[in-house]
């Protein structure tokens, strides 16, 4: 876990990687419960028969899902001190180069692209990288914008 006491010291890292979460197995009560959640139940995510004779052998994790892990990536890798809020305000770039098949380990990377000052704080652009343990491609690479108010 990197620390930061500020959001001066946090901007002074900008282009730094800021490190890595623990791997999390990706578990089809996850993957279900999410469905769910997005009443997104196509049979490749919940229906593990047909999912078994589908094109990646198992069911998979949505897209979205592997996307929405990141805001719990966040406390497990990087701590900005002096801030009273975060605020998800939105995505420049997202792919999903490989698909998690369930039973699998993610894990996140985080590289803080660019910092800019915005009224009452900071403006972050960090550069997430979730990667399948024991595969090439990663799961996603997405550029997540948030703001940090002091």
């Amino acid at each position: 876990m990197r620390e930061f006491s500020s959001l001066d010291e946090f901007a002074g890292a900008a282009g730094e990687h800021l490190g890595y979460s623990e791997w999390l197995t990706v578990t089809q009560e996850r993957v279900n419960l999410f469905a769910d959640a997005t009443d997104d139940h196509q049979w490749i995510h919940v229906d593990a028969g047909k999912a078994a004779e589908g094109p990646f052998g198992t069911t998979i994790a949505h897209g979205f899902l592997t996307l929405s892990l990141i805001s719990g990536f966040v406390g497990k890798i990087y701590r900005v001190g002096g801030i009273t809020m975060g605020i998800n305000y939105g995505l420049n770039k997202v792919r999903f180069p490989q698909p998690v098949k369930v039973g699998a380990k993610i894990r996140a990377g985080a590289e803080l692209a660019e910092i800019t000052d915005v009224p009452g704080g900071k403006q972050s652009v960090v550069r997430w990288t979730i990667e399948i343990d024991g595969e090439a491609k990663p799961a996603c690479v997405a550029e997540m914008v948030a703001r940090l108010i002091a």
